[in-house]
């Protein structure tokens, strides 16, 4: 998965008024924001494992794990990553989702 660089990895405080912009309902625009976050969350638990599952042997031991370098730095690379509501808070704002209103009313992200 490809992230921007331009994510920050910290919380910044958002103004409301920007997020219901799009939706006119900051409740939708929220629940969009989420179900995106949950979908880069999959992603990055799904591509760290398959990363991982390269590192691991049914023999492995407890010393062995911890002695692997190239596992360990590529698990602290995932946890360096800005967090999925984060970047989903961002893809929102830059226009970057795709989604549709339903025949109920609903936002849903496509």
């Amino acid at each position: 998965m490809e992230i921007k660089k331009n994510i920050p990895n910290n919380t910044i405080t958002r103004k409301l008024v920007d997020l219901d912009k799009e939706t006119g309902n900051v409740y939708e625009s929220i629940n969009i924001i989420a179900r995106r976050a949950n979908q880069i969350a999959t992603e990055l638990k799904t591509e760290l494992n398959r990363k991982l599952a390269d590192f691991s042997s049914p023999t492995d031991t407890m010393e062995e794990t911890f002695e692997n370098r190239e596992q360990i730095e590529i698990s602290r690379y995932y946890e360096r990553l800005p967090k999925p509501t984060i970047i989903a808070t961002e893809e929102f704002l830059d226009h970057e989702l795709v989604y549709k209103e339903g025949k109920d009313g609903t936002f849903k992200e496509i």
